[in-house]
């Protein structure tokens, strides 16, 4: 049921929050020795506090007993925060981040921690230092990545919604391949404070449900300014589920052309794309065929800033300050050596050495600062189209979700996050939606709106979804 319904059936005593959670708890029971979706799971202590909310009988909080998952990376009070790595093995965090705040204020009960790519650097849950997490569509497939285990987790029905982020497509990309609802917001529009730091400029806070509905709800919780995080932006946060059904007849919705032509794009995953246009268009919008002629600098603009930025955050993890301390070393350089190289995966590694060589003294007028510059101008690039469009839509990958170790090339993983680092370049808001089926895979597309335009996007998310549904 989705979260409207659910709080429905608590309120009017066809249901509890105990039943709703106990029903998780045995799919998970079921489904995560095959799936691998949790980290950790809560069992006793969802099992309590559903209890707790039945007893009170106080339904009126917006996520009252709806049972969700936080992505690994998101610290929670009292509770194991790995980011899947080794380093981070034990790590208990002594306070909650601000999204995990909002939701326990909300009345949201966890049911634990979602598996990720280690510190959410990866695209296919592959590099997550404990276990793979398979696609509950199909064992044989990757789930996407990073924030693998929490699409997999709501897929499978194992929760009603969970946490993700979303870097460089960490959330629309997984959600795609899972055949979930994804939503990346705006940077700023969530607070990142007790969030785990990939690359500082680039990282936001999202969700994964089964409904464009269930995001915006969750979304009208989490957003909003928080005074921990000075990058939040100082913005209303609107009745996001109040506008969900607002008619687009004459809004108009961009086609990228260096989207919907680009080299190796799989056509189903194209034809995907022009089936929702032709839906967007019966239902009166205007479909505008725009150009982002920027867009091929997008992938090594988005690695050479993103890398250069893991590097500096991941300096932190020096075995002294909190997390792995190796157990035999020398000096304080040999020290930091061997708990790198024992704490780290080899993703992690790679961004360090990446970025280190991006930032390091004749190299970085040469990439860091012109990749900088390119970052502007593709900025500046999304900003002018959104005068003339409301929204833009796109594929999500340009291919189905792809088998264990197929994409062991890194360059061939990075290239599948095409069509998702524009919108982190940009600071802009997506969310992947599914439409229809491939074979037996659900798969869909993704929208694309201004910043703060989470709104407009929901809107027309909403409309396709209800298309497909009929």
């Amino acid at each position: 049921m989705p979260i409207s319904a659910l709080l429905s059936a608590y309120r009017n005593g066809t249901k509890t929050a105990t039943a709703e959670i106990t029903e998780r708890l045995v799919t998970i029971t079921k489904r995560e020795p095959e799936l691998g979706a949790f980290l950790t799971v809560r069992k006793e202590q969802a099992l309590n506090e559903g209890k707790n909310i039945d007893a009170a009988q106080d339904f009126s909080k917006p996520l009252a007993g709806i049972p969700g998952a936080i992505k690994d990376i998101i610290c929670t009070a009292g509770e194991r925060t790995t980011a899947a790595s080794k380093i981070l093995e034990n790590f208990v965090p002594p306070y909650d981040a601000t999204v995990v705040k909002k939701l326990k204020a909300a009345g949201y009960i966890s049911l634990g921690k979602t598996n990720c790519d280690e510190f959410a650097n990866g695209s296919s849950t592959e590099y997550s230092a404990f276990q793979q997490t398979k696609n509950p569509q199909d064992l044989t497939l990757v789930p996407g990545g990073s924030s693998g285990g929490s699409a997999a987790a709501v897929a499978s029905g194992e929760c009603v919604f969970a946490l993700g982020t979303d870097t460089g497509g960490s959330i629309r990309q997984p959600a795609n391949f899972c055949g979930v609802v994804g939503l990346k917001v705006t940077y700023g529009r969530v607070s990142r404070f007790g969030v785990m730091s990939y690359a500082s400029s680039f990282d936001t806070v999202g969700t994964f449900t089964q409904s464009v509905e269930d995001a915006a709800l969750v979304l009208e919780v989490i957003a909003g300014q928080d005074e921990k995080d000075s990058t939040t932006l100082a913005a209303p946060v609107p009745k996001y589920s109040a506008t969900l059904q607002q008619d687009i007849a004459g809004k108009k919705v961009g086609l990228p052309k260096e989207y919907i032509d680009a080299d190796g794009l799989d056509p189903k995953m194209r034809k995907v794309v022009i089936n929702a246009a032709e839906v967007l268009k019966k239902k009166g919008a205007q479909i505008v065929e725009i150009s982002l002629p920027l867009t091929k600098y997008a992938i090594p603009t988005y690695y050479l800033l993103v890398k250069a930025e893991a590097s500096t955050n991941f300096a932190r993890y020096d075995g002294i300050r909190f997390g792995h301390k190796t157990k035999d070393s020398g000096d304080l350089q040999d020290m930091y050596r061997k708990t790198r190289a024992e704490g780290f995966g080899p993703e992690i590694k790679r961004a360090i050495m990446m970025g280190t060589y991006t930032l390091s003294a004749g190299y970085y007028d040469a990439y860091y600062l012109k990749a900088a510059k390119v970052r502007t101008l593709i900025t500046e690039e999304y900003r002018k189209a959104f005068e003339e469009v409301d929204v833009m839509l796109a594929p999500v990958s340009p291919m189905l979700p792809f088998k264990f170790g197929e994409k062991s090339d890194p360059l061939q993983m990075y290239l599948a996050d095409i069509f998702t680092v524009p919108a982190n370049i940009a600071g802009i808001c997506g969310i992947a939606v599914p439409t229809e089926k491939i074979g037996h895979l659900r798969t869909g597309v993704q929208l694309l709106g201004p910043q703060l335009g989470e709104e407009k996007i929901l809107n027309f998310a909403w409309h396709l979804e209800q298309a497909f549904q009929e």
